[in-house]
């Protein structure tokens, strides 16, 4: 297969069968410095077009490596930008398809402003309509920035990620530590939502795109065909895992998990309930294996990386009208050094993303809510609509043994324990947070399903408005 026959391939590939109508097909670069023949820039290395994804209309962007090695100069990135003006016009989502050399230099500031013309519709597009990169081959040097600017990255695995080359970084090299890989730019960056090898991208891209609204002011809802009042009767077990609870509640068990590889203490991605999209953020304290023996344990305490990757999805899910479940098991902070560098910037983060988000906010407490990590991940002070417990869930300033040697450090072992109870009582119990109004319901996991469909159902036609400012500053 050509390079040529792949750039328009993967177009094929990804949208529903004959569906693409191709825009701007004679175009070609106007520069003819340094030997550039622009007869010979078929397209001018992109091929751009719209077409239909599950019937939903998509605009998408190839790069084509045969022509120039796809590399983006004055009229390439003129056929990008023209492309993000008509989706922004419609109100449909924007798929680009990158393979390409980067910056091309026979163009010079012709080519620089290419890159910064690209940046500002994206830019422009942020928040009105989803915009998705899927990496196929390089994305480097200014190319990863348009790849920051979407909402989500999906990289195939044996595709390149960087600002710089793994060779240009003091004391490294590709073959010590290969930083434009997609296992580095999904686990250590957390750039790369999605990794994927061979054609598995583009089922990917596709369910991504039935998930997402159209735009702004759509909504992502689908025919539900599963039972809403079916039981989830290992739900409360599976809750140290979130991702495996999440796919036991949502339709057809499916859940999809955005960044799972990154900050793997903090879980964040889409299900559906009823239909209806939900963006999940959920605290974790073990990864599951497909046999449901725990590979990896985690303690129930917020990090830096964790609360940030909690934020931007939250605030994503707001710019689109998608409502939040959160799943609440955190019991505290990470208590590093290098974690108390970022920690409080972090969770201010996840705090005003949190409070600043319009949409419906569903919290979910499934084990330990303590101190100000509860505060701070979606509790109703801060503006959950409605928050669940589970029967077994606890809520609190702290850890009832803590808090009694702390108020009693000069008691007896006995009498720290008689007061650790009577503080649980009293002070942690799920029942006291309830008679406090803290808690709107308690439910038996078994419940979990039902329980949230008919909150989301009743938070459909929500509301609210916030103070009128130009934007926040966190």
């Amino acid at each position: 297969m050509s390079n040529t026959s792949t750039a328009r391939e993967r177009i094929n590939s990804l949208l529903d069968e004959n569906s693409f109508v191709e825009i701007g097909a004679l175009v070609t670069a106007r520069a003819t410095d340094f030997n550039m023949d622009p007869k010979a820039a078929a397209s001018d290395g992109v091929i751009t077009g719209y077409g239909l994804i599950n019937d939903k209309v998509v605009y998408v962007y190839s790069q084509d490596t045969s022509v120039m090695g796809g590399s983006i100069g004055e009229m390439h990135a003129k056929k990008i930008v023209g492309l993000y003006r008509l989706a922004m016009k419609v109100g449909a989502p924007v798929i680009g398809l990158v393979d390409s050399t980067g910056l091309r230099l026979q163009e010079a500031t012709d080519a620089l402003n290419a890159f910064g013309r690209i940046y500002k519709a994206q830019s422009m597009a942020s928040g009105v309509i989803p915009q998705i990169t899927a990496v196929f081959g390089n994305c480097g040097g200014g190319l990863a920035i348009v790849s920051s600017l979407s909402d989500i990255t999906v990289m195939e695995k044996s595709a390149k990620l960087f600002v710089n080359s793994p060779n240009a970084l003091e004391g490294n090299y590709e073959a010590k530590c290969d930083s434009a890989s997609a296992d580095f730019q999904s686990s250590e960056s957390g750039l790369c939502d999605l990794v994927c090898e061979g054609s598995e991208i583009f089922d990917t891209l596709r369910e991504l795109v039935t998930l997402l609204p159209d735009n702004n002011e759509d909504t992502a809802s689908l025919e539900c065909n599963d039972d809403l009042n079916r039981l989830t009767e290992d739900f409360s077990d599976c809750t140290d895992d979130p991702a495996v609870a999440l796919s036991r509640i949502a339709d057809d068990q499916m859940f999809c998990e955005l960044k799972a590889s990154y900050a793997k203490e903090m879980v964040t991605g889409l299900l559906r309930l009823d239909g209806l999209t939900v963006g999940a953020v959920a605290n974790r304290c073990a990864v599951f294996s497909e046999d449901g023996e725990t590979s990896e344990k985690f303690d129930s305490l917020l990090t830096a990386d964790g609360a940030e990757k909690a934020a931007d999805f939250v605030n994503f899910c707001d710019a689109f009208n998608i409502p939040v479940l959160s799943l609440t098991n955190a019991t505290g902070f990470k208590a590093t050094f290098e974690n108390e560098k970022k920690i409080a910037r972090a969770a201010a983060k996840l705090t005003y993303a949190f409070a600043n988000a319009t949409v419906p906010k569903i919290n979910l407490i499934t084990q330990k809510a303590y101190g100000s990590a509860y505060a701070i991940m979606n509790s109703k002070a801060i503006g959950a609509d409605l928050t669940i417990a589970l029967e077994n869930a606890s809520i609190g300033m702290m850890d009832p043994e803590a808090a009694a040697r702390i108020m009693y450090a000069d008691a007896d072992p006995d009498t720290v324990k008689e007061k650790a109870g009577e503080y649980g009582k009293l002070q942690n119990s799920i029942d006291s947070a309830a008679r406090r109004g803290y808690v709107d319901q308690i439910i038996d996991g078994a419940d979990a399903r039902k329980y949230l469909i008919g909150a989301f159902e009743m938070l459909y036609t929500k509301s609210e408005d916030r103070p009128y400012k130009k934007h926040g500053s966190i």
